[in-house]
């Protein structure tokens, strides 16, 4: 088994597709765990607020598979393929790390969100602040101490179906 993380985000009925992604991802392990969902306003855009989380899975798929699999979980969802990098999104979902995998594309491994955005690193510090991000050897937890979290973001009260 691999353990993965994957951000998830919604600015477009927020509710309805991150429970949609929580119970498509619930669907691949019955076990994974999520983060407390963050409100936090677009980066690059401007438009609604996004719900941000991560969540922490186990997988027998071999990366590609995984990659694409959550990637159609997505396209279910509205999301198209060939999307303005910035703007509302139904539904995203990006994979952070898988194992201890790094790699420059496809997808690149680990993901760069960690590095760029307080909605993505601070879910990941309080979900597994022990981890050490492959080919980095920081921890999440010192990642987010070191980051400069200026960036507006703050938890909203968990819904029912993460309690779960």
């Amino acid at each position: 088994m691999t353990k993965a993380l994957v951000s998830i985000g919604s600015n477009i009925d927020r509710d309805l597709h991150i429970q949609a992604a929580v119970k498509a991802l619930r669907a691949l392990d019955p076990h994974c765990r999520f983060s407390r969902i963050f409100e936090a306003e677009p980066v690059g855009f401007e438009g609604p607020n996004f719900y941000n989380l991560i969540a922490e899975l186990d997988t027998a798929l071999d990366l590609q598979t995984f990659w694409q699999t959550i990637r159609d979980i997505e396209s279910r969802y509205g999301r198209q393929r060939d999307d303005v990098k910035y703007r509302d999104r139904t539904l995203d979902i990006d994979l952070l790390t898988f194992g201890d995998q790094c790699q420059s594309s496809g997808p690149a491994l680990p993901r760069n969100d960690i590095y760029k955005f307080a909605f993505t690193l601070w879910p990941l510090a309080e979900l597994c602040p022990d981890q050490a991000i492959p080919g980095d050897g920081r921890t999440f937890a010192q990642l987010w101490q070191q980051f400069d979290q200026a960036q507006p973001l703050w938890p909203i009260e968990t819904p029912a179906y993460l309690k779960e």
